[in-house]
């Protein structure tokens, strides 16, 4: 099935698909199915009210919110209506999604909550464009999302030929989403993503990982991101397949077990935890409880959003529930390569997808162009110039092809680090090998402009504690001799083959891990390494001063 543009594809799964489940989520402790039938229904109810309220093709709408049923029926809303959604991660202050709606010059919004409504009132004087807010639960002052959806129930028999105009009208060129930049320095750009950016993207992908029609994904990585936008929300779309939501973060084992899903993308942390976990069986029970954490339905699990340490993605393979490792960038909408069973090589992101091509610069940097590269930073002209060279876009990362085509990262361009004897390195690269070591939770290796390299480690306080049988908290355990002698043990052994030069003399141990909450880590779990170095500075001091480990 062939679709010119996204706002196509539930109308067209409705009509095929009909009263078969496409979405499940959970309330009140329960599951429940909605139909394509119903998913369509309220997905062109609140388009309908859109365009009666005045939203105009190519009018930027805003969707703050976590990930819920409502916020996948909303998008495609936006969409059908020939708009462009606006999404800022739901963990954002009030003033970071006030840049957003400001620079993206949103003209509606939805909410979810009164907490994300709060921000957004907060705000509001300061957005002259924006014209109406919806909740989706029930907040005061602001019409709901189901009574919005009447109000579209009412205005159908009117704008219904202005909607398929809409829907018949929009190209592959025109846009779908402003996705914003993590912003680890600055602020944020805005991606934009166009139609056939992201309908390409998603059928390369089923192309090459194509869907049988009873699978079921499960997906709990922010919508917000384009990571499970494209490989969750709209491979499930275009795939026809129904898609189970997990409660958070915190339920997802929970989850597993109740949806017993055949696909699942996720990001390393998930399995570096669970692979921590299982650590202290032995290794056949361990094997058992790994394939049983993940069900006997499961066929896909991926990994995106950051490196997958070698060490997890080998423990995996060998318990029998291979992870195969993807890579991209929000520029590309995203997926630019990924490993599959027919073709998995741990340690590379895969090959490139169909229609995707790459080449490595002679600075090492990989460059790739193809449908799936954005039209370019909103309002940004000279960075969109900047982020291209001779036609194909520069993805920052450093990078090597084997002869079969594998894509392996080595580093990014920008995170290169130099030593004051004027030796370059890529932390990332030394990062990645710490953690997979068994005690090392979380790493980051300093050492710009100085003679040797420091790191701030986040030890597995869990496993360290029952390993050395103590009981004291991990901020009273951060200078006891037995963890500092078991990390420096574990930087030794991890760096073991390095030069010198590479080798972590000193290191502080920190009690808690970095994380969203703390702005030490982005949506997508990549460490703000900005933030990290300026927060624990003084302490980095006092690691060159030689106070400390």
């Amino acid at each position: 099935m062939e679709f010119a543009n996204l706002a196509q594809v539930l109308p067209a799964q409705a009509r095929r698909l009909g009263d078969a489940t496409a979405l499940r989520f959970k309330r009140l402790g329960l599951y429940h199915d909605l139909s394509w039938n119903t998913y369509h229904r309220l997905a062109e109810r609140l388009a309908a009210a859109l365009v009666a309220s005045g939203v105009q093709p190519g009018d930027r709408v805003g969707l703050l919110a976590e990930n819920r049923y409502e916020w996948l029926i909303t998008d495609m809303a936006i969409l059908m209506a020939g708009g462009v959604t606006v999404s800022p991660h739901a963990p954002l202050t009030a003033r970071q999604v006030h840049y957003q709606f400001d620079h993206a010059e949103v003209v509606w919004a939805f909410v979810s909550d009164r907490e994300q409504a709060a921000k957004l009132a907060s705000v509001r004087d300061e957005l002259p464009r924006l014209r109406g807010v919806v909740s989706f639960d029930t907040v005061a002052g602001l019409p709901s999302w189901h009574g919005f959806a009447e109000e579209g129930r009412r205005a159908l028999p009117e704008v219904r030929a202005e909607l398929l105009r809409r829907r018949e009208s929009l190209t592959g060129d025109d846009l779908a989403a402003v996705i914003y930049t993590s912003g680890t320095t600055g602020n944020p750009k805005g991606v934009m993503l166009t139609h056939a950016n992201l309908l390409s993207n998603t059928v390369s992908g089923l192309v090459r990982k194509p869907h049988d029609p009873d699978d079921v994904i499960l997906s709990w990585l922010p919508y917000t991101h384009i990571y499970a936008r494209t490989v969750d929300h709209y491979a499930a779309l275009v795939g026809g397949v129904a898609l189970a939501l997990a409660v958070s973060a915190e339920t997802l084992v929970e989850n597993l077990a109740e949806t017993q899903p055949t696909h699942m993308a996720s990001v390393p942390r998930f399995y570096e935890k669970i692979l921590a976990a299982i650590a202290p069986l032995p290794f056949e029970d361990g094997a058992r409880r790994l394939r049983a954490i993940f069900g006997s339905r499961r066929k896909w699990l991926s990994s995106g959003g950051a490196a997958l340490p070698v060490g997890v993605a080998e423990a995996f393979a060998e318990r029998g529930a291979p992870i195969y490792q993807g890579y991209g960038l929000p520029e590309t909408s995203p997926v630019i390569s990924f490993n599959t069973p027919e073709a998995n090589r741990i340690g590379s992101v895969g090959q490139a997808l169909p229609d995707v091509e790459l080449r490595i610069a002679e600075d090492g940097e990989l460059l790739t162009r193809g449908p799936h590269v954005m039209k370019g930073y909103w309002k940004e002209p000279e960075a969109t110039a900047a982020a291209f060279r001779d036609g194909w876009f520069c993805t920052g990362d450093l990078a090597h092809l084997d002869p079969e085509g594998f894509l392996f990262i080595t580093g990014r361009k920008k995170d290169m680090m130099a030593l004051s004897n004027g030796k370059k390195l890529a932390p990332t690269n030394l990062e990645g090998l710490l953690i997979q070591r068994p005690w090392i939770d979380q790493a980051v290796i300093v050492g710009e402009g100085r003679n040797f390299l420091s790191a701030l480690i986040v030890p597995a306080w869990t496993a360290i504690r029952q390993h050395l049988n103590l009981s004291d908290e991990p901020a009273r355990l951060t200078e006891h001799p037995a963890v500092c002698e078991l990390i420096r043990s574990e930087c030794a052994t991890a760096l073991c083959e390095l030069s010198p030069m590479e080798q972590v003399r000193r290191f502080a141990l920190l009690p808690t891990p970095f994380s969203v909450e703390s702005d030490e880590m982005t949506v997508s779990l990549k460490l703000r390494r900005q933030v990290i170095l300026e927060r624990h500075a003084e302490r980095i001091e006092r690691l060159y001063r030689g106070e400390e480990a």
